[in-house]
Order: structure tokens, then C-alpha cells, then sequence
């Protein structure tokens, strides 16, 4: 497959959003976003996999992350991040179905519900729930505040806090995926690619798992909704997820085994072909009823 092309994405605060553009919309548009502390990279192998399908797939870097801007504000909030995915999507000429990580799929759940309302035509959340585990996001977040300051004096550092993190993922012996998760400064020392105040405006997806008037919206979502859970998640229960998806009028649930809430980079096998076959079957449905 050819490379993918480079977009940027202007928000209507004056932040430019870096993404790359795959493939061509035959079977319509694809858009994904990272989870917290990720950049579009981690979706690479998933773009390809649905561009050679027929979907345009566009990965972006959220505000904060990656190659995007960083808000000189510290607008890190789930509003915000809602309203750059709804403006995504707007600019991108349709309806995309959103495939969204975690803080990537919160913000689309929420910018559904609450910022723009049939802004896409499906979405697919992978590990999250907005009645999260407390104590497991308390982990993320803990892990996203280490380091921070001082960083990792090269690539082989970082890889061994990451293998403590994730015990049960085979350590891989090339770093050059790590890489596009780190950036050099100018003392030499390799730091996550995020702004770290990212990390205190992602307090606010925690209270959501208390916001009554936003749970209530939705059970007014009529889109499909497909919920894509790491078994081993520190982050949705099984009971949270099932409850979840219980009150969706048209939700689905697939439980990975062997993944955690990193649940693509654990078992991207496994995600790959819950997620394509998801849309695909979207796909068939809206052909037979054209028809």
C-alpha cells in the first residue's frame, strides 16, 4: 500500500491537529483517535487494514500529542478534545466512523452525545467507559506523570518502563516504534511527544463517570456504538462494560483476550479483525438497504 499523505486540521482556536490520510472513501471515511499519552502512529497498522479495504482512514494527533499543537492555554479538558474531534469530522466532508482509544473514544462519545449530534456514523470505543475504574485510571495517569521531568537518557530506558508497565506484552527488540512516541531535547534526553499538561486537564474525563445529564443522552444513541474491551483492562470492568452497553439502543461488545486497556497494541490481531468486521457488517447493511 502507498504511503499515507499529510493533513492538517485547523481548530477554530487556532490550533493546527496533524494527521495522516490513507486510502480512498469507496466504502466511506474512517477517523481514529489515540488514547491519552499516544499519537496517530499507534494506528499505522489498523489505517492500512481498512484503507486496503475501501475506507479513507484519517489518523490524528490530538491536541497536545504528537506532531499536533499544544494548547497555550492548557485547554486539555473533554470539551474541548469533543469539539476538535466534531470539527474533524466536519471538515472531512461526511459522517465518519470514529474509532477512538480510550481519551480518543470519550471525547467521540462525548461530542455524539453532547457537541454535535450525528457528527459520525458509527463509533467503535476501545477500552473505555465513561463509568471508568477509578483506581485504573488513577494508574494511568500515575504512569503518564512519571518521568515526565527527567525523561530517559536513551530509547532502551523508556523501553524498560514501559515492559514494567506491561508485564504481559512481549518485549519487542525494535525501538523504532517507541521512537515515534518520544522526542529528543536539546539536553539529549528522550521525553513522551505530549504536552505534559496534558495530564491535569484529563482530570475531567474521571468525573464523567458522575455526570447524571450525560449518561442519561445516552440512551437517546441510535448509532452503532461497538465497545472493544481488553479483558485484562485496569480501566472497564466487565460488569461496567456489559452496563454500558445494556443501555445503548444499538451497542455491541467484544472482549479481547490477553489484552489490557492498551488493547491494539497487545492483540492488534485480534482488535483488527473486531473492528473491521464491525464496520464491515455496517457496511453490508447500508448497501442491502440502499438497494
Amino acid at each position: 500500500m502507498n504511503e499515507p499523505s499529510r493533513a492538517i486540521f485547523r481548530t477554530t482556536d487556532g490550533l493546527d491537529l496533524a494527521a495522516d490520510m490513507y486510502g480512498r472513501p469507496t466504502r466511506g471515511s474512517v477517523l481514529m483517535a489515540h488514547g491519552g499519552g499516544q499519537t496517530r502512529h499507534a494506528w499505522a497498522k489498523t489505517a492500512a487494514a481498512l484503507a486496503d479495504r475501501g475506507w479513507e482512514v484519517v489518523t490524528l494527533d490530538l491536541r497536545g500529542h504528537g506532531e499536533s499543537g499544544w494548547s497555550p492555554t492548557g485547554d486539555y479538558g473533554i470539551q474541548r478534545f469533543s469539539e476538535d474531534l466534531a470539527e474533524v469530522a466536519r471538515a472531512m466532508g461526511g459522517r465518519p466512523a470514529l474509532i477512538g482509544a480510550s481519551l480518543g473514544g470519550l471525547a467521540g462519545l462525548y461530542a455524539e452525545a453532547e457537541i454535535a449530534p450525528g457528527g459520525f456514523s458509527s463509533i467503535t470505543l476501545v477500552d473505555i467507559v465513561p463509568n471508568m475504574d477509578p483506581d485504573g485510571a488513577a494508574k494511568v495517569m500515575e504512569f503518564m506523570n512519571a518521568h515526565v521531568a527527567q525523561g530517559f537518557g536513551n530509547l532502551e530506558e523508556a523501553a524498560d518502563v514501559i515492559a514494567a508497565y506491561l508485564p504481559h506484552r512481549p518485549r519487542p527488540a525494535d525501538h523504532s516504534g517507541l521512537a515515534k512516541n518520544l522526542q529528543q531535547g536539546d539536553d539529549g534526553r528522550f521525553r513522551w511527544h505530549w504536552d505534559p499538561g496534558v495530564v491535569s486537564g484529563m482530570q475531567s474525563c474521571r468525573s464523567l463517570r458522575d455526570a447524571d445529564a450525560f449518561q442519561a443522552r445516552l440512551t437517546g444513541l441510535t448509532l452503532p456504538v461497538h465497545l472493544i474491551r481488553g479483558r485484562l483492562s485496569e480501566l472497564v470492568s466487565r460488569e461496567a462494560a456489559e452496563t454500558f452497553v445494556a443501555q445503548l439502543p444499538n451497542g455491541k461488545f467484544t472482549d479481547v483476550a490477553g489484552a489490557s486497556h492498551m488493547v491494539a497494541g497487545d492483540r492488534n490481531d485480534a482488535f483488527l479483525s473486531a473492528a473491521v468486521g464491525f464496520l464491515e457488517r455496517l457496511d453490508r447493511q447500508t448497501r442491502a438497504y440502499d438497494g
